[in-house]
């Protein structure tokens, strides 16, 4: 028997919808390519607010990579309960967390922890907690490179605040943090070129830093977009994390890199409500809905239109929409992967065409223990 496409299942029978499906063969795929383009793992540093799931930590573990980056509590947590060695907190403590984040520490510290700092105020209070509980802890300057969302520019007030930090005992100072999310320039060429403009300047500060004995500056730099030009540079650790599962949005602007898709919704058509329109039941609360339509590319509906969605439904013009029947199950991918995937307490595994078991979307909530 001829097996269907990868991503359908000869039995959707007992199969809830909308569900979440994920491919191992595709994830351990998508991680030997990016161990080969970073040239090994020793300059990786995956992001896991993507796919936040133990299995997908042991399986880049077993590939060797032990550093990685979160941006939450509970993605950390996650990290030293799989017993990775190295973990960066890339979201700035602040409030609650910033106690929570010493308790981490305190509670595996086979794990080494560290985090990120802009800002005076917050190293201050870092400080007087880490005095407070006699507790060394590990910082990253955070640099902002033209996304303006986080950090600090690199001037005379980001080197006296990393001057504080080296020289604070309770402070290991570890160098300097960059994301540039906002460089999506489809042609690679054109993104390498703003790439390297916006990291000129961090990596003269790193200089700078260096020239005055405050060094060694380690670098941590880029997201997935740019990972093929940073995972080139000497020195510096590249921190992809949609690369794992990847989705239709990256795929289909970074076509250079040849990350396979390996997370599907399985939707079904629950109602026609009219002629030419097709609703189905995947609401907001079943994909990330933060983007304009299409949200999603359903296969064999690519020319159909996504017209509406609400908590529950979404609803699809579609000129055949007499071809198709309510129950019917269709198959999509989503435009963004991250935030669908925490809509989920757990996934499907698939493999050849079956679903094998589930994955515990561990991360999923604010907390897990701590």
């Amino acid at each position: 028997m001829k097996l269907p496409e990868w991503y359908k299942l000869i039995d959707t029978s007992e199969v809830i919808s909308p569900s979440l499906l994920v491919y191992p063969e595709r994830i351990e795929k998508n991680i030997e390519l990016m161990v080969e383009m970073a040239g090994g793992t020793h300059s990786l540093r995956p992001h896991i607010k993507t796919h936040k799931m133990a299995e997908i930590i042991e399986m880049q573990m077993a590939h060797g990579i032990q550093k990685f980056k979160c941006a939450t509590i509970a993605e950390a947590e996650l990290l030293a309960r799989c017993g990775a060695e190295d973990v960066l907190l890339a979201m700035q403590p602040v409030g609650a967390n910033l106690s929570r984040f010493f308790t981490l520490k305190e509670t595996y510290p086979n794990t080494s922890f560290s985090t990120l700092v802009d800002n005076q105020i917050t190293l201050n209070d870092i400080i007087a907690l880490g005095k407070s509980k006699n507790n060394m802890i590990g910082l990253w300057l955070d640099i902002d490179n033209g996304m303006h969302r986080t950090g600090i520019e690199v001037g005379e007030e980001a080197k006296e605040l990393y001057k504080s930090m080296v020289e604070n005992p309770l402070i290991i100072a570890k160098g300097l943090h960059t994301y540039d999310g906002h460089i999506r320039n489809e042609d690679l060429e054109e993104r390498r070129k703003v790439c390297n403009t916006a990291y000129e300047p961090v990596l003269k500060f790193k200089a700078e830093l260096e020239s005055e004995g405050l060094g060694p500056i380690g670098m941590v730099a880029g997201g997935s977009p740019t990972f093929p030009i940073h995972c080139k540079r000497p020195n510096i650790e590249s921190s992809p994390g949609t690369t794992l599962l990847w989705d239709e949005r990256y795929g289909t602007s970074f076509r250079e890199m040849n990350f396979k898709i390996a997370a599907v919704l399985l939707t079904r058509i629950i109602s026609k409500p009219e002629k030419n329109k097709l609703c189905f039941d995947l609401g907001h609360k079943s994909i990330a809905p933060e983007m304009p339509f299409p949200r999603v590319r359903i296969f064999g509906l690519e020319h159909c239109e996504q017209i509406g969605q609400s908590e529950e439904h979404l609803v699809v013009q579609c000129d055949n929409a007499q071809e198709y029947k309510e129950g019917d199950v269709f198959y999509a991918i989503p435009m963004h992967i991250c935030p669908t995937v925490a809509k989920y307490d757990s996934v499907l595994t698939a493999e050849n065409n079956v679903i094998t078991g589930s994955w515990k979307v561990a991360a999923r909530n604010q907390k897990i223990n701590i």
